[in-house]
């Protein structure tokens, strides 16, 4: 018999860079990495491809996307929820 393994999905925070695809949005990663030679902290960001099937989320909202099912080439993530709204 097999075992069912439970694999977590990973969930990141970021910014909406741009919401001008339909249903799809682009998220900014920021993370802090350490040199491991000199301990020395800098920011590495990323963007992801993240699904927005109601087209709710604007630039400059701060969300949590989550990971997904492919759907597209370059998109793998779908939007969770919103921190705070854009001004």
């Amino acid at each position: 018999m097999t075992e069912i393994v439970d694999v977590k999905k990973r969930i990141l925070k970021g910014i909406v860079t741009s919401d001008k695809m339909d249903k799809t949005v682009i998220v900014l990663v920021n993370r802090t990495k350490i040199n491991p030679l000199y301990n020395k902290r800098y920011q590495v960001s990323k963007k992801y491809f993240a699904d927005d099937p109601k087209n709710e989320y604007h630039i400059g909202d701060k969300v949590t996307i989550s990971e997904g099912r492919p759907m597209s080439k370059r998109k793998r993530w779908i939007v969770a929820n919103k921190f705070n709204k854009a001004e």
